[in-house]
Formats: C-alpha cells, sequence, structure tokens
C-alpha cells in the first residue's frame, strides 16, 4: 500500500479491525512512520442489470441505496434497515447464476424485500418502479396490503 504523505511503498499494518462488511488497517510507512487507515471490501461477482431499452450497466449499489432512501423518507426505518433491504438484494444477486439479471427481477426483488419491511415504502417504490400512470394502479398496489392489515 502507497504511503500518501509520501508515496513510498513501505508500509505495514499496525493494527486490522472487522467492522460489518469492511476490513479497517490502520497502517504505518516505513519511510516516514505517517499512519493511515485503509478499508477493504470483498469485491463481489454481482452480475450486470440489463435495462428495459436492451442497455446493459454494472450493478450499482449507491443507485439502488439512493432510490431505496427515497422511498423510505420520513418513514420509521434507520439506514440499518435500508442497508439490510440492499444486502439481501445483494446475495439474492450473487446466488444468481446468470452472468446477467434484468432490471424487473431486480425491481421485484427489491419489491419483495420492501413489502416485508415497510409497506408505505414498498408503494413508494413500486409507484417509481412500475411507472404508476392511474389511481387504479395505485388501488391494485394498496389493496392485497389493506387486506393482510385487516
Amino acid at each position: 500500500m502507497e504511503c500518501p504523505r509520501c508515496q513510498s511503498a513501505d508500509s505495514r499494518v499496525v493494527d486490522s479491525r472487522t467492522t460489518g462488511e469492511l476490513i479497517r488497517r490502520r497502517r504505518e510507512c516505513g519511510d516516514c512512520q505517517f499512519r493511515f487507515t485503509t478499508y477493504e471490501r470483498v469485491e463481489r461477482r454481482i452480475p450486470w442489470i440489463l435495462k428495459r431499452d436492451d442497455r446493459r450497466e454494472p450493478y450499482s449499489r449507491e443507485k439502488l441505496l439512493r432510490g431505496l432512501t427515497l422511498a423510505c423518507r420520513k418513514r420509521p426505518l434507520g439506514a440499518d434497515d435500508i442497508e439490510g433491504v440492499v444486502s439481501r438484494v445483494e446475495s439474492w444477486l450473487e446466488a444468481r447464476t446468470k452472468p446477467d439479471v434484468t432490471s424487473v427481477e431486480l425491481g421485484r426483488a427489491v419489491l419483495k424485500e420492501l413489502r416485508e419491511v415497510d409497506p408505505v415504502a414498498y408503494v413508494r417504490f413500486s409507484s417509481v418502479y412500475l411507472a404508476f400512470e392511474s389511481v387504479e394502479q395505485f388501488i391494485q398496489v394498496i389493496a392485497p396490503l389493506r387486506e393482510e392489515a385487516e
């Protein structure tokens, strides 16, 4: 690992800790004795996403987090809950054997997880994902949730 101060390649790990999915390493430069921190994340094998217009793009954790954060705005969900949804969706993606997953399949997986976490966030996300164009479409999504609540 290159030292951020003197660019020397001579550094050693002083301390290493696991924090969730990350590994935090404290390092010390062998030349200038500068201490710095690095974070490592295991690279996951996640398939590419096939969009509706036949474009292929790499899966983006940040893009999914943004969409979920908007859907969960002003709901009693914490960052850990949203991260949990993303982690479960990513586990589902990793388990896939095909090199590509359609955005429709990904959206359904997200909706499945959201429905269990928060029904309101589920409706919000589905309204964007399914591109509702009428009140009837909202009613079709809300009706089963209403029946479950009774």
